[in-house]
């Protein structure tokens, strides 16, 4: 067994963006593990550590050597190895290839069956770890990806790297692994933090690594989430109650953005909090880091955390300078809203003539008037919603989009919707509108809020569904690596805002989202489109189901059916599903007789049965399809899907009995087609509630 030696591979750079060094700290270890593993050196356990100045991975017990290897593989018998002449053929010539030797050095053995075999013998002897680790370590940097950022170079040579590469430290114990990539060249030294621990600082080995980085004023990721983290937790004890708004994205990025943080509270002006607390809440989230502070009843306070990179005693003079930027910040913002509300939102709907929504699909001023058209429809066919707050829809509708052209959401673009609730708000539109107006981008991905209110659903809806029928108008519905206007995440918001819905209404606002199209000027072709629009959403539909449990082949059962309102289908699925578990036997048997009637089945002979040639098993299931057809007709009427589910099990009696009875392919044809006919009204009480021969399938 080989000696062990820890190894540190550290590569020192100029300050990495936050992105860029996630991306590359999730690359590093698995690069060094497969690397050290395709070379055959045995390891112990990897361990990746970053800042922003360095990506470095420490691996435990690497062997200071490869270990001596003998291996023998038996090939083709050699009668196909070799021809009658006895030289090598193509499958020895392969064979010798793939094993990395050649054909000569293949020898002939008799194998313990008794046939004679060809076998390669390969010895590769033991090799020191240094080498392989140089060839590693240099492969490694150079394998690292930066996927949306562009690489640097610097110096006289063509090697690229996020930033330019200052320093590598590459150690096999207490040896220095000798690497060289561009103009730098490995060493035993690190560099500790630019103000406490400026310099280079000598690393023995290892495993003293992080101690040597720490007491630089270097604190490795766990490390610097955990001093952050408790950091907030004092701030927020300190104030009773208070939380403090530390949006994940955010925090990541702080993290990667300091290498010895200390966390501390500024304060911005009174006058600040009279602006909307969202914009406030992203500008110093997204231009500065700044984390906002809430009081206990979860109203803004003028104090914000800012986590600082440098010693603590100069924390007065930390706070002043992020002082003096967030006000500058917050003039802008303030100054924006202020402008915006010197007219009321609807004075900024012809701007929005200027607006593309889509070049086919028109501006975003004609995506307004479909919306005043559309949303009504929803609040009134889905929703149940009287004509007063299907008005409120309507103008929410129109007034939605209204905000995109102000001066606050041109600045922060996320805030949109949000100040267009409170500029209608300012502008003396109905609380229901300002709120529809502010929710209706909701849910803005799966699992998130639905609008508040009804009416906000109905703009929401209307929103979603235009863009959806829109897309598909013109041909451009998604692909499997294009949805740039988001589709399928709109589907998803559509079926959550309907699902539990009043009414079933889908596709006929399909239809009318598809009118407010054609009444612009917009020419399709209608049928196909809105076939295809129904077929889309029948496939989000199950997924969601399959995502939900519900068997992939009572999916399909529910889906062979053409059923597209959410609240149908969904509900259909799991009861459907819930019934076969709770009785799989009636169910399996009664998909498999279902299975049987459609084969034989012949609906060009129609449903019409002579009662008068009927045996007794066939009056039975004659009777049972007849109170059968009717019970599941009113069922389904009522939405009362495990009624209907309910009287197709009565029918599975009456066809066991049917078909254990009655020879269906009788010889006389009056009599065949008789059997056949009765067969296809059996058939026929399934058609509205499920494709049970999709269930027979699943065996």
């Amino acid at each position: 067994m080989a000696e062990t030696r820890d190894f540190l591979l550290e590569i020192g750079c100029e300050e990495m963006p936050s992105a860029p060094l996630m991306g590359a700290v999730s690359q590093l270890g698995p690069l060094v593990e497969r690397g050290l593993d395709e070379a055959g050196l045995a390891h112990g356990a990897l361990r990746v550590v970053s800042t922003p100045r360095r990506l470095a991975v420490i691996v435990r017990d690497v062997a200071t050597r490869t270990e001596e290897v003998h291996e023998v593989r038996r090939g083709p018998a050699a009668s196909i190895a070799f021809d009658a002449d006895g030289n090598p053929t193509k499958a020895a010539e392969g064979f010798a290839r793939k094993f990395g030797v050649s054909a000569a050095e293949l020898e002939r053995r008799v194998d313990a069956d008794g046939r004679e075999y060809v076998f390669a013998e390969k010895s590769v002897p033991s090799a020191p770890a240094t080498p392989i680790l140089t060839a590693l370590c240099e492969r490694t940097i150079a394998g690292l990806e930066w996927p949306n950022y562009r690489s640097q170079r610097w110096g006289s040579e063509r090697q690229t790297f996020v930033r330019p590469i200052r320093w590598i430290c590459a150690l096999l114990g207490p040896d220095v692994v000798p690497v060289r990539y561009a103009d730098v060249t490995s060493g035993n030294t690190t560099r500790g933090h630019r103000v406490l621990g400026p310099g280079e600082h000598v690393v023995a080995e290892p495993a003293a690594y992080e101690g040597v980085l720490e007491a630089a004023g270097v604190l490795c990721e766990e490390r610097r989430r955990q001093v952050i983290a408790e950091g907030i937790v004092a701030v927020e004890a300190e104030r009773g109650g208070a939380h403090v708004d530390t949006p994940k994205r955010v925090l990541d990025e702080v993290v990667n953005l300091c290498e010895w943080p200390s966390v501390l509270v500024g304060t911005f002006d009174e006058e600040f909090l009279e602006v909307p607390h969202e914009i406030i809440c992203e500008s110093m989230l997204t231009n500065q880091r700044y984390f906002p502070i809430y009081d206990a009843q979860g109203n803004l306070t003028r104090e914000f955390v800012v986590v600082s990179n440098t010693r603590p005693e100069n924390a007065g003079r930390v706070i002043d300078g992020n002082e003096r930027v967030v006000r500058a910040r917050l003039d802008d913002a303030k100054f924006f809203y202020d402008e915006d509300l010197k007219r009321p939102l609807e004075a900024y709907l012809p701007k929005l003539a200027d607006v593309t929504f889509q070049e086919r699909l028109g501006t975003m001023l004609q995506k307004a008037e479909r919306l005043e058209r559309l949303a009504p429809e929803v609040a009134r066919r889905s929703l149940m919603l009287d004509d007063e707050r299907a008005a409120r829809a309507g103008r929410a509708g129109l007034l939605a989009k209204a905000d995109l052209v102000t001066q606050a959401v041109v600045e922060f673009t996320s805030q949109q919707g949000v100040m267009g609730g409170y500029y209608a708000a300012a502008s003396g539109e109905p609380d229901e509108v300002a709120a529809a107006i502010r929710d209706h981008y909701r849910p803005r991905f799966a699992g998130d809020e639905v609008p508040s209110g009804p009416v906000g659903v109905a703009v929401s809806v209307a929103d979603k569904l235009d863009t959806i029928c829109g897309m598909f108008a013109i041909d451009q519905p998604p692909t499997g690596s294009s949805d740039p206007f988001a589709v399928r995440r709109s589907a998803i918001g559509v079926i959550a805002m309907l699902r539990d819905a009043p009414a079933d209404a889908l596709s006929e606002l399909v239809s009318c989202s598809l009118d407010a199209y054609e009444a612009q000027g917009l020419a399709f072709e209608r049928a196909s489109v809105e076939a295809a629009v129904r077929a889309f959403f029948q496939g989000r539909l199950a997924t969601i189901a399959r995502s939900e449990g519900v068997s992939p082949d009572t999916v399909e059962a529910v889906s062979a059916v053409g059923v597209v309102d959410p609240a149908e289908f969904l509900g259909r699925a799991h009861t459907l599903e819930d019934a076969r578990s709770r009785d799989p036997e009636t169910f399996d048997a009664l998909a498999q007789a279902y299975a049987r009637a459609a084969h034989l089945a012949d609906a060009s002979l129609g449903d019409e049965v002579d009662q008068a040639i009927l045996g007794d098993a066939e009056r039975a299931l004659l009777d049972a399809c007849d109170l059968g057809s009717v019970r599941v007709r009113e069922a389904l009427a009522a939405g009362d899907f495990r009624a209907a589910l309910g009287s197709l099990a009565d029918l599975k009696g009456p066809i066991d009995r049917f078909f254990d009875d009655v020879l269906v392919m009788d010889e006389d044809t009056a009599v065949r087609s008789n059997r056949l006919r009765l067969l296809n009204r059996f058939v026929a009480v399934f058609a509205d509630v499920a494709d049970f021969q999709a269930m027979s399938r699943k065996k």
